[in-house]
């Protein structure tokens, strides 16, 4: 037994939390599930696997967040008009603050580590 938190096997999860809607959508209805790895003190920090349906919302990062897109495809539209095209394999650093527009083309999946 480990007393390191830790998901084997991502993509396979299926015991998963429904999050609900992405409250800030723009066109459609994208539901939000996943399940968290691990939450540090006071929730300062946080880590796990989200998965987010297609539609069209807007994305305000409260905290920095390092994601490893695993599957889907999504598009990150910067306030600045920076495009961030995500594919499968892909990996991300958001910083604090960051705002603009997020798309999902096809079911997103990422493991994600917040602080």
């Amino acid at each position: 037994m480990t007393n390191t938190p830790l998901m084997r096997k991502p993509l396979e999860q299926t015991d998963l939390v429904d999050w609900g809607v992405i409250p800030t959508m723009i066109e459609g209805e994208s539901r939000v599930s996943g399940r968290v790895i691990h939450k540090g003190p006071d929730g300062m920090s946080e880590c796990g696997l989200w998965i987010c349906t297609p539609g069209k919302w807007f994305c305000h990062v409260t905290k920095d967040e390092f994601c490893h897109f695993l599957e889907g495809r999504s598009t990150y539209v910067h306030e600045n008009g920076e495009v961030i095209e995500i594919t499968p394999d892909t990996a991300a650093f958001f910083p604090q603050d960051w705002k603009g527009t997020c798309t999902v083309h096809e079911t997103i999946k990422k493991v994600y580590m917040i602080r």
